[in-house]
């Protein structure tokens, strides 16, 4: 696929600190005057997010096989009707979670394995990936002391054991990923938008 733009996505174990990044890191680009798409996984279209209420219900069990095709049923029509788009008009997309975060839930986590999801994250995406994407990576502990007052998802609702898969699941995602540059979730916001603006200004250049 021919593209001029520029895909950053941002990866983590929920209350990493993504949303707050991404959101920090578009408003920036866009104070620079760069056209910037910030979107988000599941989510980003109509029918996307209407399989992410899905997803995220905590009165639903959803079996992992499901879970998996749910989330990459949402990630087609998000690239074909977002991603792609955007990224053929040369614009820098910034995504909250991409398929990384299969790897880590799905393909390790709930042990579907890498093998299933890679397969289906290339048909998910028509061979699209990201020019750089940035690992919040945060201790399991860390989870419980953030944002305490927030009414838990379904995927949040996992226990402690869950959660350390997830993460051994990103950070081995990470170390067979060129592109991928883990970064401290636990640095203050400021001293990781610092980062990841340095990180970025190399990509557009």
């Amino acid at each position: 696929m021919k593209r001029s733009g520029l895909f950053i996505v941002f990866e983590g174990p929920d209350k990493s600190g993504k949303s707050t990044q991404a959101r920090l890191l578009a408003d920036t680009l866009k104070g620079r005057g760069h056209a910037v798409l910030h979107t988000r996984e599941p989510g980003g279209t109509s029918v996307a997010e209407g399989v992410r209420r899905v997803l995220l219900d905590p009165s639903l069990t959803i079996d992992p096989l499901a879970e998996l095709f749910l989330y990459e049923a949402s990630r087609a029509q998000h690239t074909q009707e977002k991603l792609i788009p955007a990224l053929k008009a040369g614009m820098i997309v910034i995504s909250e979670r991409f398929t990384m975060s299969t790897d880590a839930y799905q393909g390790v986590a709930r042990g579907l394995g890498l093998k299933t999801t890679t397969a289906l994250n290339r048909i998910a995406t028509s061979g699209l990936k990201p020019d750089l994407t940035i690992l919040l990576d945060i201790p399991v502990n860390e989870f419980d002391t953030r944002d305490q007052g927030r009414e838990l998802d379904r995927l949040e609702r996992e226990n402690g054991e869950f959660r350390l898969k997830v993460r051994k699941g990103y950070l081995k995602a990470a170390k067979a990923d060129s592109r991928a540059v883990v970064l401290d979730g636990k640095l203050p916001p400021d001293a990781l938008q610092s980062k990841i603006l340095a990180l970025v200004a190399k990509k557009i250049r």
